[in-house]
């Protein structure tokens, strides 16, 4: 999908023009809106990946957004706790720092410091199980954002592997994400 058919014609950043950065800087507006459609795809993939836990990917990350969602949250943190998990099948080991790249253009300094520090403050309830410091956490304890990432952990991630629990579906939250990654004005 492009808007016109003029492209750059640079073989490196050093050549190019000031008319190349005209074609390409409309373009960012075109891909930013097929920004809503690449993160609902890949949250899909974690749909049926259990990776051992009792509920799949798709249903932590959803119960996490409806349990923040029916307490109150507003629709940044929603986001914030829908994508919390997105890089899981990409990158287990790094996922924090998928999710709050994908966040950080639109989020406040909280919330990607919180979306990016999760799996550290997650590991308080469970690393003791595999040989790790489950108190790894207070190395952060300086930080502003410590006691809001913990409590986003407490109570809505760490409690989100809950077969019975009722989440809202994905498609719940189609409309939110629509809006929040759209094309922006400039």
């Amino acid at each position: 999908m492009t808007t016109t058919g003029v492209r750059a014609s640079f073989k490196s950043f050093d050549e190019s023009t000031r008319e190349d950065w005209a074609a390409i800087m409309p373009q960012l507006q075109v891909t930013q809106s097929m920004v809503a459609d690449r993160v609902l795809e890949q949250l899909g993939y974690l749909r049926n990946d259990y990776g051992g836990f009792p509920v799949d990917r798709l249903e932590h990350s959803l119960q996490t957004a409806t349990r923040a969602e029916r307490d109150g949250r507003d629709d940044e943190y929603l986001v914030c706790a829908l994508l919390h998990d997105i890089g899981d099948t990409l990158a287990p080991f790094n996922h924090p720092a998928i999710a709050a790249g994908i966040l950080q253009p639109f989020v406040s300094e909280a919330n990607h410091w919180m979306v990016a520090h999760h799996g550290t403050f997650q590991g308080y309830y469970f690393w003791h199980h595999i040989g790790l410091d489950k108190d790894a956490r207070d190395a952060h304890r300086d930080s502003p954002y410590f006691d809001y990432t913990a409590e986003f952990c407490a109570k809505y991630d760490q409690v989100a592997f809950d077969s019975d629990y009722r989440s809202e579906p994905l498609e719940h939250y189609e409309p939110l994400l629509r809006t929040f990654f759209g094309p922006k004005s400039a």
